[in-house]
């Protein structure tokens, strides 16, 4: 039975890795042999000779699939290296190149998508359905950098004065990095390294070390779409590779998506060694639920982006507040919920898996339990939920506290699971007050059929992205990401126009070709005030 067991579980694996071995290499340690993730330095895919790993595990099994090393300062200072090096010659390629590789490589991602999305479902977990989506959404990034050609364009301002022009265009700052979480394995890093890359910068990535995979094959394909050797790297590891990341002086500027305090400790550290930060952090996602609203498309809105990818999104719309008689609409809700499908990821008909680890799961009842002990109402307990053939699995079943208050840890903490947490308001003011009393603002929103009930929210509340009707507002790429206050820290954000601006800086110039320079005797000594 043993026997039989570990060929189920290695076939599986073959089955869910595809094409992944060219990134991952079967070793031998004292507790048995594992594949284990290479790092991608200057154009190669390396062993580390780091004699610290970590197990990656399958959240839905708690089985061990992959090692992942902590890079040697050698081997990160290596990475550096070929990024620095790589600068000159990628820098001065014509931007009509780079933008031809971001073409190469959203045809690649796109061809390889369902690849992609079972490497995600076995490391992070989420369902095939969302890992799809999880890497769509960071392809629409790869497909918005093609059009680098316009989003780059400079500025110009002839006849200043006579025969004096001013003008400016953006050019790449050096060496970028990220730092990416584990919820978005695949998303997150297309955020980043295409935007940064096609505007003419190299880069170093430190994937998150629960799911490297996504990171590893992207990469990949970007060198089948032609990237040079020594533009992108990758290293690996936890809090000394951000130190190192924060501290080298040839690294310009971090992005980073994650939690509160890492991403807090990375913009103080960051910025103190003179690097621009962009960091997104924690999130306490508040809906609305006027009495205007369109019931059906509420509750279903509601469920949908409460529970989906176990909740383990920045943006999941965790926080509902009941506006006057809609907390009457709870109990229908909670049997919308009931009706999820809890299940492994690769499983058909899944709504949602399981969570990263056992250490989450753990925090996420203690969470819900928390509640209860405040006295919140415990209107759906997905705890005890049993997953038949995975229950070694960290699976949590939706849940729904209702009655709860804001100083309640559950409402105040960011509980990153498969958790609605339910407050009741009396008035629309009231409950936009609640929202802005709130120190995190990453998204929120209202359902409403009225315009001037919308439009007062939209003007009043404090958050960055707002939905209306929409539950989850993560804005396509033409725009930016722009979540605000305590989920935010820096100036400029992600994607779009933003990162643009993030990943360039602008030279400004001022020419002057006097039509009658050669008839000049004299030399000018006194301030010029282009009059």
């Amino acid at each position: 039975d043993h026997v039989t067991s570990y060929i189920k579980m290695a076939v599986r694996r073959l089955l869910l890795l595809p094409r992944a071995f060219s990134f991952a290499r079967w070793r031998s340690f004292s507790n048995g042999s594992v594949t284990t993730t290479q790092m991608l330095i200057n154009g190669k895919f390396v062993d580390s000779k780091s004699d610290q790993w970590i197990d990656i595990h399958n959240p839905a099994t708690n089985e061990v699939v992959s090692r992942v090393p902590c890079s040697t300062q050698e081997e990160m200072l290596s990475a550096v290296e070929a990024a620095k090096a790589a600068f000159p010659s990628w820098s001065d390629a014509s931007i009509l190149s780079r933008q031809r590789i971001m073409f190469n490589l959203q045809h690649l991602i796109r061809e390889r998508m369902s690849d992609l999305a079972r490497l995600i479902t076995l490391e992070q977990g989420k369902t095939l359905a969302d890992a799809e989506g999880d890497v769509l959404r960071g392809l629409q990034v790869v497909e918005h950098a093609c059009s680098i050609t316009s989003l780059s364009l400079g500025e110009t301002l002839g006849s200043l004065s006579a025969d004096l022009d001013t003008y400016s265009y953006r050019v790449p700052l050096g060496i970028c990095s990220g730092v990416t979480p584990f919820n978005f394995p695949a998303m997150i890093p297309l955020w980043m390294f295409p935007i940064a890359c096609v505007m003419g910068n190299t880069f170093v990535l430190k994937p998150s070390e629960r799911d490297p995979g996504a990171a590893m094959y992207i990469a990949k394909l970007a060198q089948e779409a032609g990237l040079p050797d020594g533009v992108l790297n990758i290293i690996h590891g936890t809090k000394d590779s951000v130190d190192f990341i924060c501290d080298n002086p040839d690294i310009k500027a971090i992005s980073f998506v994650g939690s509160d305090k890492v991403g807090q400790y990375i913009y103080e550290r960051g910025s103190k060694s003179g690097k621009r930060v962009q960091s997104n952090m924690g999130a306490k996602n508040h809906c609305i639920v006027h009495p205007t609203a369109n019931k059906e498309h509420t509750l279903n809105q509601l469920v949908g982006a409460a529970f989906g990818a176990a909740g383990q999104r920045c943006m999941a719309l965790s926080t509902a507040v009941f506006v006057g008689e809609t907390k009457q609409w709870i109990p229908e809700l909670v049997e919308r919920a009931k009706k999820l499908k809890v299940n492994a990821g690769d499983q058909p008909g899944a709504d949602l898996g399981p969570l990263i680890s056992p250490e989450a799961k753990d925090r996420v009842c203690r969470l819900i339990q928390s509640g209860v002990d405040q006295g919140a109402k415990l209107s759906l307990d997905g705890r005890g939920v049993q997953v038949t053939g995975y229950e070694k699995g960290n699976f949590v079943g939706p849940t729904v506290l209702s009655e709860v208050e804001p100083n309640m840890e559950c409402y105040k903490e960011e509980i990153f699971g498969p958790v609605l947490v339910a407050l009741n308001s009396n008035s629309l003011d009231e409950a936009i007050q609640l929202i802005n009393d709130n120190p995190y603002g990453n998204g929120t929103a209202i359902f409403t059929q009225s315009g001037s009930v919308a439009r007062k929210f939209q003007k009043e509340v404090d958050v960055g992205q707002i939905g209306i009707n929409v539950p989850i507002p993560v804005p396509l790429p033409m725009f930016s990401f722009t979540g605000s206050r305590g989920s935010f820290r820096g100036d400029v954000n992600f994607y779009g126009k933003g990162g643009i601006q993030f990943y360039s800086q602008v030279k400004t110039i001022t020419s002057l070709w006097r039509s009658d320079d050669a008839n000049v005797t004299s030399m000018p000594t006194v301030m010029p005030t282009m009059k």
